[in-house]
């Protein structure tokens, strides 16, 4: 695998290739490149066998920029142009957050299906536009949770959890800090209404685990809290963010999130999940195992039988985007459900609402 360790804007993991299409069979564009996170979306597809026809972003130096490793794109001179190509049959983008809403009904009103990076959206407002959308034209507003997956000890403790391993999940606990690299960010990044506050944004991530690990279909967000502890220079930026869920099931989660991490640590965040069943627990130390080994993916499994450590990078590889294709094409659910996917992005923004600011 071989991503941007450093800078979780830029987190572009690549997998083993699993083509479940034909060459040709499925086209799809990528448009509005305003978050690293588009590399990682476009990687996932190309590997499941899509092809890449079309690229658009008003910067050229964007495009330029996603030339230089897409080179099978071909620029397309607006918006319309791609929107209206009866050959795409998915658009993948990475706007501005607060735009992401607009532009995938823009998509769907097109007759296509939408992949957008997390969070999907900053609004309830906005989620109700996207749902009522989706009714609508039937189509797909899908999302790239890319901790779970994009993430191969993430894949690999669902299918333990669907296996049994663990007995049935009782409790979630998540931790995902991250390197903030402000000079690296756009003006955007810092704006509040645009990025959804943090327990929107990278808080998203750590709701839509809980969501499946969980076999949660609603919660209740308890408590949320946010601050700014360390950066008085972006006075909207939260750069501490954590809460407390309950979901329909009984099933609790804590989560933490964080613009901490020291340059000392050897990739962008620590990011961990802690999965408490019934019959044992599940950790997984997903980018990194501090101070021990550099490398990513580690999934250690607690049972009655015993201690267990897998390490499973380029072992697993990422259905989702597979899965994703075949949907498109078939009109199933196995990938995410719609449900699932606006849930999460549902409780991402109520938590935010919410939330108590400590300072």
């Amino acid at each position: 695998m071989t991503f941007q360790k450093a800078d979780g804007m830029n987190y572009a993991p690549k997998g083993k290739v699993n083509l479940v299409v034909k060459p040709g069979e499925f086209v799809f564009a990528a448009a509005h490149l305003d978050h690293g996170h588009i590399f990682g979306m476009c990687n996932g597809l190309l590997e499941a066998g899509a092809q890449l026809k079309w690229v658009y972003d008003p910067d050229p130096a964007k495009v330029a920029d996603f030339l230089k490793r897409f080179p099978m794109a071909t620029p397309a001179q607006s918006e319309d142009q791609i929107l209206c190509d009866p050959e795409v049959k998915l658009v993948a983008a990475a706007a501005v957050t607060s735009e992401r809403c607009a532009f995938g009904c823009r998509v769907m009103d097109a007759g296509k299906d939408y992949f957008t990076d997390k969070a999907p959206l900053t609004t309830l407002e906005q989620l109700e536009t996207a749902k009522a959308k989706v009714r609508e034209t039937g189509r797909k507003y899908m999302v790239y949770y890319s901790e779970r997956l994009h993430v191969e000890a993430a894949v690999y403790a669902g299918e333990l959890v669907k296996q049994g391993a663990i007995g049935k999940v009782v409790q979630v606990l998540g931790l995902g800090p991250h390197r903030l690299n402000a000079p690296t960010r756009p003006q955007w990044f810092f704006q509040k209404e645009k990025y959804g506050g943090i327990l929107c944004d990278i808080g998203s991530h750590q709701i839509e685990q809980f969501l499946f690990y969980a076999d949660v279909k609603d919660a209740t967000v308890v408590r949320s809290q946010i601050a700014n502890y360390n950066h008085p220079q972006y006075p909207e930026l939260d750069d501490f963010g954590d809460a407390m869920l309950v979901g329909d099931n009984g099933a609790t989660q804590y989560f933490r999130v964080d613009w901490f991490t020291p340059d000392g640590l050897g990739t962008w965040g620590d990011g961990r999940t802690v999965l408490l069943g019934t019959d044992g627990y599940i950790e997984l130390r997903k980018y990194i195992n501090v101070a021990t080994s550099g490398t990513g993916d580690h999934v250690f499994l607690v049972d009655h039988k015993g201690e267990h450590h897998f390490e499973v990078s380029g072992q697993v590889g990422y259905p989702f985007f597979g899965q994703l294709i075949l949907d498109c094409i078939n009109r199933t659910e196995n990938a995410m459900t719609q449900q699932h996917a606006f849930k999460a992005a549902e409780l991402c923004v109520k938590a935010q609402m919410q939330a108590v600011k400590l300072k």
